[in-house]
């Protein structure tokens, strides 16, 4: 780390010498995600957006850079920092069965996810990979795929393992006729991601890839027990989503709530990561004015960085369901307005 000497001298020609180490940070990257994983690049245009987030199933035949995304993988060229988001979870649910399919000369079956998450009474419940078939190596083919994909594609990217554990495991998880407790389900969660990181790990990945694991951040107990010290040893980054969902909520105290549960209960090495904030929006019925809180974003960050512990690193903008911009070009030239403000520059 390096380190300044001061000396100062009074005016009776007294001196005193003392050293500091500091430390240079570098601008917070503004980021950005358009409904649907959709082609953001006309957005992108004229703003300071050097972060982007993307989402994809393990269950999909093409993961990297993705079906007809050429521009993915041309943004990751120029510099764009793409935090790739995969899930266990299944999107196509009516035909998630058995899979069959070659990697590298290799046969790889992987059978029907076994696991229901999302339980919310009243809701239909997605399918998913099960954290037991991939401790048990069922879902290797799955990566295999995966990481043949990323090889080729040869961009380097955070890859953030699940969307948000907390929304998953909230009303519990079954898998295999088995009943899980939202408890439970972390527990279990924890062992598969560790495995999943592992895997990956152990094979050559394209220069600059990182990991994180995916949470809302709206549980205190679930944040405390999804990031246990030795899966945050594998990670480089803390995460969790930022959302105003009420006319009372400010941009401070919004982005700090779930930084404050980490200060007070994780232990040092998670501490030790920067944060990237994978999606943050404002929800319009409640708060029409979207484009005023955006403009508030900057400072608050700000404010968030200058106190200590991890510090937030990216944040991108989720323009899509809670996030809409409505309308879009008033909230998006906020967007930009804010990425060209303190700590973005």
């Amino acid at each position: 780390m390096p380190r300044v000497t001061v000396t100062v001298r009074d005016s009776g020609g007294r001196t005193a010498t003392t050293t500091a180490d500091y430390q240079v940070s570098s601008p917070v990257l503004g980021g950005y995600y358009l409904s649907g994983n959709g082609n953001p690049v006309a957005d992108l245009a004229g703003g300071n957006i050097r972060s982007l987030t993307q989402y994809r199933s393990f269950a999909d035949g093409y993961l990297f850079p993705g079906w007809n995304k050429p521009w993915l993988t041309e943004l990751g060229a120029a510099g764009m920092k793409i935090n790739m988001v995969l899930e266990l979870k299944h999107y196509g649910a009516p035909h998630a069965g058995e899979q069959t399919f070659r990697v590298n000369g290799r046969t790889y079956t992987v059978p029907a996810p076994a696991m229901t998450i999302q339980q919310r009474p009243g809701a239909t419940w997605p399918r998913a990979y099960g954290y037991g078939q991939v401790l048990s190596g069922q879902c290797d083919g799955l990566f295999a795929r995966a990481l043949a994909q990323y090889q080729e594609m040869g961009v380097g990217m955070n890859l953030q393992l699940a969307s948000e554990l907390d929304t998953d495991h909230e009303f519990g998880t079954r898998e295999a006729g088995a009943a899980y407790t939202w408890a439970e389900s972390d527990a279990r969660a924890v062992a598969a991601l560790t495995y999943i990181v592992t895997w990956f790990k152990a094979r050559g990945l394209p220069t600059g890839t990182t990991f994180s694991v995916g949470a809302g951040g709206f549980d205190r107990a679930c944040y405390q027990r999804t990031h246990p010290e030795a899966l945050m040893a594998k990670l480089d980054f803390l995460q969790w989503n930022v959302y105003a969902t009420s006319a009372t909520h400010t941009a401070l105290a919004r982005f700090r709530r779930t930084k404050d549960w980490a200060v007070a209960d994780l232990g040092p090495v998670a501490l030790s990561r920067p944060v990237l904030i994978a999606e943050w929006g404002v929800r319009s019925a409640e708060l029409p004015d979207q484009a005023a809180w955006i403009g508030t974003v900057p400072v608050a960050v700000a404010a968030l960085n200058a106190e200590g512990g991890p510090r937030i690193a990216r944040t991108n903008y989720f323009n899509s369901g809670w996030g809409w911009l409505v309308p879009k070009d008033t909230g998006l030239a906020a967007l930009k307005r804010a990425y060209t403000t303190g700590p973005y520059v």
